[in-house]
């Protein structure tokens, strides 16, 4: 059984530890991150949109709990293709714009959402993609996606 682990902030952050993008994530493994992330919003009465990506940044499962707010559909899906996109964790771009000065060059970037909630699936030391999550805080969306991509660590 393939393993899923979320990237730390502060192992995503050096470019030593990046890792090599692998197999995209399957059809039957996004279900099992999604029903699990869809569990923890539940469990915590969270109406969130959650998107799943595989390793080109293409959304291959995205689900729209009711009452989310429509503004999650594309938020999600770009906190997805951040993560995948640059192999780290959104929270890392969120935690260099909050440091200002040279960080606010986060903001030039084309193709990247500043805020956490982006998570990396990885598979066997590989990406095989990402998960989004929007909704509520970003660090509920964070507590939310974590949930999905720790799902197979059990």
């Amino acid at each position: 059984m393939l393993k899923f682990i979320v990237m730390s902030y502060e192992a995503t952050r050096k470019p030593s530890m990046a890792l090599p993008y692998g197999h995209a994530i399957s059809l039957d493994q996004a279900r099992l991150v999604m029903q699990a992330a869809e569990q923890e919003a539940c469990n915590n009465h969270w109406p969130m949109v959650i998107c799943i990506v595989d390793t080109a940044g293409h959304t291959v499962m995205l689900h729209r709990m009711d009452q989310s707010q429509n503004g999650s559909i594309n938020i999600a899906q770009q906190k997805a293709e951040t993560a995948v996109n640059f192999r780290r964790s959104t929270k890392a771009f969120q935690d260099v714009l909050e440091s200002g000065g040279v960080g606010l060059r986060v903001l030039s970037m084309q193709g990247v959402i500043a805020m956490e909630g982006g998570e990396l699936l990885v598979a066997d030391n590989k990406i095989i993609g990402a998960i989004g999550v929007s909704g509520m805080l970003p660090v509920q969306d964070t507590q939310v996606a974590r949930a999905g991509a720790d799902y197979l660590c059990r």
